[in-house]
């Protein structure tokens, strides 16, 4: 399969914001690639597009499976498993979203949670060491109460509050009081 050079464009720049992201280089190229791509694609012609090795794209496809962007699609008539990407870029970032959230944030709060519990009772740390703690531990409990919030509105709804952007700010106002 050839890509036109703003299809490689692409597939490059997802590539980069990809090992930006800590997600591997050929692994946030292929996602691009199957994003772009209106048929399945079987392993070896995803090799074949972007140079890189057959071992490779079968590794980098399960890390897309885990992460829920890539399923498995069977072509009529082909033994192989071909490929397809989530095409929805709301479902794309939720999900995205929901897996880091899954992998970073909440073994994060489990942690902060216990340190909370043990920092009570350890004698040696110090009270503002606590309070700091605890202070970390608020945010990241305030931000997945409201992830979790944000998880349940429908895209159309999300799409409105991006749009409406600044403007929520303006209205709370700078110092967080409600201008009403």
């Amino acid at each position: 399969m050839n890509l036109s050079a703003t299809e490689q464009k692409f597939v490059l720049h997802w590539g980069e914001m990809g090992t930006r992201w800590g997600v591997n280089r050929t692994v946030a190229q292929i996602h691009a690639l199957l994003f772009l791509t209106q048929q399945p694609m079987a392993a070896e012609t995803i090799a074949e597009t972007l140079g890189v090795a057959r071992s490779n794209v079968s590794t980098s496809i399960r890390e897309l499976q885990s992460w829920r962007l890539v399923r498995v699609s069977h072509v009529l008539g082909d033994r192989r498993d071909h490929f397809l990407a989530l095409q929805d870029v709301w479902e794309i970032f939720r999900i995205i979203l929901e897996e880091r959230k899954r992998r970073e944030i909440d073994p994060t709060l489990s942690v902060l949670r216990e340190c909370a519990i043990e920092g009570a009772q350890d004698a040696e740390l110090d009270d503002e060491v606590l309070a700091r703690m605890q202070v970390a531990l608020d945010f990241l409990e305030m931000f997945s109460a409201t992830f979790q919030d944000y998880q349940r509105l429908p895209p159309a709804t999300l799409q409105r509050m991006l749009k409406m952007g600044g403007k929520v700010a303006r209205f709370i106002g700078p110092n967080g009081k409600d201008k009403a």
